[in-house]
């Protein structure tokens, strides 16, 4: 990409961002299968419900978690939201029963799972606070937060082999750029799953020791819906620009961002509050 295309590709993000984050609160549809909770101002939690399944991704699962992230990714009142589960099961995989009889050709021309990649797609921050099993289909979905905290308890693997197949919802491809070839192998190989202290050491997650994942994701994600929403949305996305470009072409992109958000009204208040030593007051614009 040219200079110039880049700093124009910039300059629309900043400005549909500002639109974005401008856009009214509306009223919280009810979901069959997530439970929509706001425990602080500016955070939204999203609690998988199927206990019964150990939160098992089906369709009808699936489709209330994609609606329900899109419906709080568009409220102006939320600056970043949580995606939990169970202290059992974050999420033990995908419906086996749901997938066991379909045929490539089935599989092929429907897209199946080409709609899992919604929380990647998401412009606010998204926290994943893993208890118990993320497994299969639900370490995928956990790996397409932006921050990973887990609980002691969390188990966490890719044992889609064991059934004849690998992982389909991105797992091959977020953990080896996550935690290196040789251990991605491992995991998508021998379908082993690790614990939370295993996890950490490799880089997958934070463990939160003391006190509830939850209450942390909280405190994380309030945090983060305190600072100007603009700087945090370009923030995020220079981060994961990271995994798909070039160093040169990240430092650069980057670098546009930066001078584009001295275009904002945050970005003057910022500075004029640091420099008379008060609280910031953002407008998000």
């Amino acid at each position: 990409m040219s200079f110039v295309a880049l700093s124009r590709s910039t300059f629309r993000h900043i400005s549909s961002s500002a639109h974005f984050f401008s856009t009214s609160s509306r009223a919280q549809r009810e979901y069959a299968n997530v439970l929509v909770s706001r425990p602080s101002p500016g955070v939204a939690l999203i609690t998988l419900n199927r206990p019964k399944a150990l939160n098992a991704l089906n369709a009808a699962h699936f489709q209330d978690i994609s609606d329900a992230m899109k419906e709080v990714d568009e409220d102006a009142n939320v600056g970043a939201m949580i995606l939990t589960g169970s202290e059992r099961a974050f999420a033990a995989g995908a419906d086996i029963k749901e997938m066991k009889d379909k045929s490539f050709a089935e599989a092929y021309t429907t897209n199946f799972l080409a709609n899992w990649e919604v929380i990647a797609k998401l412009k606010k921050p998204v926290i994943a606070a893993v208890s118990g099993y993320a497994l299969g289909g639900g370490l995928e979905l956990a790996l397409q937060a932006d921050i990973l905290l887990a609980a002691p308890s969390a188990q966490l693997g890719q044992p889609e082999v064991n059934l004849g197949v690998i992982p389909g919802g991105g797992g091959t491809q977020r953990l080896a750029r996550l935690i290196g070839k040789s251990r991605a192998m491992e995991l998508v190989l021998t379908g082993r799953i690790i614990g939370a202290d295993e996890a950490e050491r490799w880089g997958i997650v934070r463990v939160v020791r003391e006190g509830s994942v939850v209450d942390e994701a909280v405190k994380v994600a309030s945090d983060i819906a305190s600072k100007g929403r603009i700087a945090v949305g370009a923030g995020k996305e220079a981060v994961n620009a990271a995994f798909e470009m070039s160093l040169a072409e990240g430092l650069r992109f980057e670098k546009r961002l930066f001078h584009a958000l001295f275009s904002t009204k945050d970005q003057k208040e910022g500075m004029a509050a640091f420099s008379e030593k008060r609280k910031a007051e953002w407008t998000h614009s």
